[in-house]
C-alpha cells in the first residue's frame, strides 16, 4: 500500500509540472535494424533490449552497441533472410522466461516461410548470457493454407504461463472455418505448457488475426488487438479475475459471425446461431477512414500496444496505447473495468510513425514502438494537455477504502514434494492474519487453473488432496474480504514432482 501511495504522489507531481516538462516525443534507440518486428528486454535488466528481426535474427542492444544474440534464419527459412514476399510469415516475437536470469530460457514464435507452420521453439542462453541457441521445439501448429493471418505474439501471463496468438489461417471471411472451431488451434489465444502433452490448449477463440496482445504489468489484464477485414479494427479486453490469474478463458470474440460491433461476413455456425450465440463484444473498434485527428492515409490494421505503467509519461499512466499500421497515428484510450464495458477517451497523442509493426515494454515499464522500416523508438515526455483527459491514479489510491484493508499472507506446504504417478499429494494451506476468518473460501490453482475450493478451519487452515499424474504446479488464493477488512492474498508457487518407483 505504501508503494501505491508513492506512485500516486509521483504521478500527481508529474501532472502538476506539465507546464515546463518536455512534450511527448519518440527517441530512437540503437541503430536501424533489418525488418525489426518486436522489442522486449531482460525481465531483470531494462538495459538489455532484444530486437527481433523478421528474417530470423535476434539482436541484443546493450550499452549503446548491438550484437547478434540468436540466429534462427535456417528455421524461419525466408529467402536470403528477407521475408518480403512471404506474406506475413517470418520470426514474429519472443518471450523471455520470468526466471530468465536463473534459467536463461526464452521462446520464439515464427511462421516458417517453407510451409507456413507456426513454431514455438525454446532457446537457452550461453553461460556468458550474450548468445542463445534453439534447444528444441515446444509446439508446432499447421498453417499451410495461406501466407497471412499467423497471429504472432508470445507473452507470459500473470500466472507465469506462456500464451500465443494465432490467426484464422488467412484468406477472406475465415474461408477455412478455423476461428469458431472449439478445438481448432487457429484464430485463437492458446495457452502453452512446455513439456506437456499436448503442448497447448485453446484459451479463447473467435479471433481473425490477433497479431499483437499484451498483459497490463500492474493488473494482469489481457488486451487483444484483433486485425479486422474490410470494415472494423477491434480491441478485446479480458480482465484478470484475480491477481496472478489470466482472464479470458473460453471467451468467444465472435469472428467470423462478428467484425467489431458489426455483423460479420460469414456464418460458420448452424443456420441462425450467429444471431443467438454468446459472444464477447470488443471494448473498442474503429473504421478504415483516415485518422480523425491527423488525417493522412486511411486506416487498415490495428497494431496493439500496452497499458502504460511508466510514471514518467504523466497522464498516459494507466491508458492503453495503440496505433494503425497504414495511418501510423499513435493514439490512447482508457480501458473499462470489465469486458462488458466500453473504452473511453480515445484520442491522438500527436505522433505518427511509418508502418508501426509492434509496441514493446522493458523491465522498467518504458514503452517502445517499432517501425517496419528499421527504427525502434522509445516514448519520452508528457502527452498533449487535452489527451488523455482523464488521468487515472494507480489503483488503489491512498484514499481508497481498499487502502485501509489488511494484507493477507497465504502459505502452502506439501506433505511430500515428490509423489508417485497417480497418487495424491496432501497440501496444507494456511492464512494469516486469522481473526474472524473461519469458513472463508480458499481456492487451489493447479497449473494456473482453479482446482477446487475449501473453507478455512478455526485455525485458518485447509487441506487439499489433488491426484498427481505428472509434475504439477500449485498455488492457493483468497479473495478480498470486505466484511472483515482483508485484502486478497495468493501463495507462492509450489511444484510437486513425480517420484521414481523402486522395484524389488
Amino acid at each position: 500500500m505504501i508503494r501505491a501511495g508513492i506512485l500516486a504522489t509521483a504521478l500527481a507531481a508529474l501532472l502538476l509540472g506539465t507546464g515546463t516538462a518536455q512534450a511527448l516525443t519518440l527517441q530512437q534507440v540503437g541503430p536501424s535494424f533489418d525488418q525489426p518486428i518486436y522489442v522486449t528486454s531482460d525481465p531483470d535488466d531494462a538495459g538489455r533490449l532484444f530486437v527481433v528481426e523478421r528474417g530470423g535474427t535476434i539482436r541484443l542492444l546493450e550499452n549503446g552497441s548491438t550484437s547478434l544474440f540468436a540466429d534462427l534464419t535456417s528455421e524461419v527459412a525466408c529467402p536470403v533472410n528477407s521475408c518480403e514476399g512471404e506474406g506475413e510469415r517470418g520470426l514474429l516475437s519472443i518471450a523471455l522466461d520470468p526466471d530468465f536470469a536463473a534459467n536463461g530460457r526464452l521462446y520464439a514464435d515464427y511462421a516458417s516461410a517453407s510451409d507456413g507452420t507456426i513454431h514455438i521453439d525454446e532457446l537457452v542462453t550461453a553461460p556468458d548470457g550474450k548468445t542463445a541457441s534453439v534447444v528444441g521445439p515446444v509446439a508446432t501448429i499447421p498453417h499451410g493454407e495461406a501466407k497471412t493471418h499467423n497471429g504472432g505474439q508470445l507473452q507470459f501471463g500473470p500466472d507465469g504461463m506462456l500464451y500465443v496468438s494465432t490467426g484464422d489461417g488467412g484468406g477472406a471471411n475465415d474461408q477455412f472455418h478455423h476461428a469458431q472451431g472449439q478445438k481448432d488451434p487457429l484464430g485463437k489465444i492458446l495457452r502453452v505448457e512446455p513439456g506437456s502433452v499436448p503442448p497447448y490448449s485453446v484459451w479463447s477463440l473467435g479471433l481473425r488475426n490477433p497479431y499483437r496482445f499484451s498483459f497490463d504489468a500492474l493488473s494482469g489484464d489481457m488486451v487483444i488487438a484483433d486485425v479486422g477485414q474490410g470494415l472494423r479494427e477491434e480491441i478485446d479486453f479480458a480482465p484478470s479475475p484475480f491477481p496472478g490469474l489470466t482472464g479470458g478463458q473460453d471467451a468467444n470474440y465472435g469472428w467470423n459471425c462478428r467484425e467489431g460491433f458489426l455483423a460479420g461476413p460469414g456464418d460458420d455456425l448452424p443456420p441462425g446461431q450467429c444471431a443467438t450465440a454468446s459472444f464477447v463484444d470488443p471494448v473498442f473498434d474503429y473504421d478504415h477512414s483516415p485518422d480523425p485527428d491527423l488525417a493522412g492515409p486511411g486506416r487498415c490494421a490495428v497494431t496493439g500496444g500496452y497499458v502504460v505503467r511508466d510514471p514518467g509519461l504523466g497522464a498516459l499512466y494507466g491508458h492503453y496505447v495503440y496505433a494503425d499500421f497504414c495511418a501510423g497515428a499513435i493514439r490512447s484510450l482508457l480501458l473499462p473495468g470489465s469486458p462488458k464495458g466500453r473504452a473511453l477517451d480515445d484520442c491522438s497523442l500527436g505522433l505518427r510513425v511509418n508502418n508501426p509493426v509492434s509496441f514493446g515494454e522493458d523491465a522498467a515499464r518504458r514503452l517502445y514502438v517499432v517501425e517496419k522500416g528499421g527504427r525502434v523508438l522509445r516514448f519520452a515526455g508528457l502527452p498533449p494537455a487535452k489527451c488523455p483527459t482523464v488521468p487515472p491514479l494507480p489503483s488503489p489510491s491512498p484514499n481508497s477504502p481498499q487502502a485501509k484493508f489488511s494484507p493477507t499472507f497465504v502459505g502452502i506446504k506439501p506433505q511430500r514434494r515428490r509423489v508417485e504417478r497417480g497418487k495424491v499429494a496432501l497440501l496444507t494451506v494456511w492464512v494469516s492474519p486469522c481473526a474472524g476468518r473461519k469458513g472463508e473460501p480458499v481456492t487451489l490453482l493447479r497449473n494456473g487453473h482453479a482446482n477446487g475450493t475449501k473453507y478455512l478451519s478455526r485455525a485458518c487452515t485447509a487441506r487439499f488432496v489433488p491426484r498427481v499424474r505428472r509434475g504439477t504446479t500449485f498455488a492457493a488464493f483468497t479473495r478480498e474480504d470486505r466484511a472483515d477488512g482483508y485484502l486478497a492474498g495468493k501463495s507462492r508457487k509450489l511444484t510437486i514432482r513425480l517420484a521414481h518407483r523402486h522395484h524389488r
